[in-house]
């Protein structure tokens, strides 16, 4: 079966003869339609990308190939190959597809179809797998229509959708239909399918005389964030605009890409300038510098980095420069990095802006880091403590026999809820409180602290 009566609309009388168009036509047809859809793949071995799906040995490719594709639903976001699946399976089923659209079908189409689907079961013995693009934005009512075909057998759905359908798709249809998650396509990948385009003479660019750069696809590839239609129409915009030189050759050079996809590309790629990036924007914060740190971040966002990787320094810069000065620096990196992993770009921009604005208007204090590091320091070189008796675990059976807790006194028996004892069995001080902030305070309350405890060692060293 041809690949343009797959996909085709259903029509009301199937009798109906319709006069072959002439092959040149097809052909120029064909050639007017977007790089992105002359290149959708034909089969599972020219499909790039969604291996935790359809890698060898899983699930969908195994159902696939056996052709026992049950009720489906496909969501993630554009450009992931949702569509270009469909049309895989469409090739390789031996139902009858149908294909429907969320935004131009209506109950009639769908009432149509499914009648169709009814007959064509009941006297051939053929089931029918309907593709609904775009199904969330059927309404409920609409989807309702679908539910009892589907419970039934009638037809195999396969639904395609960019929102998640346990939010945006019926729980009935959801609970009937297998779902599967399909995910940005890495910058590999893209960088393979523009290579791919670029050789494809019948498809592709092939036909033409082109030179393309590596950093000018690399770069088509990173900007267009997982999405292959987007990174395939900035190829073709990139060379159906650019005149040849002399020689007749179409030179595809990084300003061309940067042009094409209306995104200047960042000098961040190679390890320096990703580390030199990273390291000026914590500078900047330790520094006090909001307007820098910002700059930094503005570029780490425009050139794709991942905001994972961002709010993690964000949030060990909180903890190692910022610390006890203003703990409330912590709260917040950690409450941006599980925003910015939640809601991802470009969104993730303003909670990572908003912690990096705290943080360099922070009190600065790295007594914590400090602290731990000449603990660290004695743990690794000195002699190792033995914790003392009094603090040993006493809730076991035995322990008091062995006089483990004996002498324990509870804080909050005592005034203020604190008294003096030894806690460590020697003389050491790792902590040295600022004057910072919130430290200020918290360096008074220590050094009452030491002085006390200090006075009770000596005592019980006499």
């Amino acid at each position: 079966m041809a690949r343009d009566d797959l996909f085709s609309k259903p029509i009301e009388k199937e009798s109906e003869e319709i006069a072959a168009p002439e092959s040149s036509d097809v052909e120029n047809n064909f050639r007017n339609q977007p790089l992105a859809a002359r290149m959708r793949p034909r089969n599972l071995d020219e499909y790039v990308g969604q291996s935790h799906i359809l890698g060898k040995g899983q699930l969908l490719r195994r159902a696939i190939e056996a052709d026992r594709i049950q009720s489906l639903i496909f969501f993630g976001p554009p450009g992931t190959g949702k569509t270009s699946l469909a049309q895989i399976i469409a090739r390789q089923t031996k139902s009858k597809f149908e294909r429907l659209s969320g935004v131009e079908s209506n109950v009639a189409d769908m009432r149509r179809v499914l009648s169709g689907a009814a007959n064509r079961l009941e006297n051939k013995g053929q089931p029918t797998i309907l593709f609904i693009d775009e199904i969330h934005r059927f309404n409920k009512a609409q989807q309702d229509v679908l539910l009892p075909d589907v419970e039934s057998g009638v037809v195999k759905l396969i639904g395609a959708t960019t929102h998640n359908p346990f939010f945006f798709v019926n729980s009935p249809l959801v609970s009937r239909s297998q779902i599967f998650e399909l995910r940005p396509l890495t910058e590999d990948d893209l960088y393979s399918l523009l290579q791919r385009a670029l050789k494809d003479e019948e498809r592709g660019l092939g036909y033409m005389k082109i030179a393309a750069d590596e950093n000018a696809l690399r770069h088509l590839a990173k900007i267009s964030d997982g999405d292959a239609r987007k990174a395939l129409n900035a190829l073709e915009i990139a060379a159906l605009t650019t005149s040849p030189d002399k020689n007749g050759v179409v030179q595809i050079t990084l300003e061309v890409a940067e042009q094409s996809i209306q995104k200047k590309a960042v000098v961040y790629d190679d390890e320096d300038a990703h580390y030199d990036t990273i390291s000026a924007f914590i500078k900047s914060m330790r520094g006090s510098d909001p307007d820098a740190a910002l700059y930094w971040l503005a570029k780490m966002v425009h050139a794709g980095e991942d905001p994972r990787f961002i709010a993690r320094r964000i949030v060990i810069h909180a903890a190692e420069d910022v610390g006890l000065a203003d703990p409330m620096a912590l709260v917040l990196a950690n409450a941006a990095f599980q925003a910015a992993e939640f809601i991802g770009w470009p969104e993730a921009r303003i909670p990572l802006a908003e912690a990096t604005i705290y943080i360099a208007t922070a009190p600065k204090s790295n007594s914590t880091v400090a602290a731990i590091s000449a603990a660290m320091k004695d743990v690794e070189s000195g002699r190792t403590l033995e914790v003392p008796k009094h603090l040993r675990d006493s809730h076991y059976k035995g322990a008091q026999r062995l006089g483990h807790g004996e002498g324990y006194k509870y804080s909050h028996d005592y005034e203020g809820h604190f008294v003096a004892q030894d806690y460590l069995g020697v003389d050491k001080t790792y902590y040295e409180p600022t004057e910072q902030g919130v430290e200020k305070k918290i360096k008074e309350r220590v050094e009452k602290w030491r002085a006390a405890l200090s006075e009770a060692r000596k005592k019980n060293q006499k």
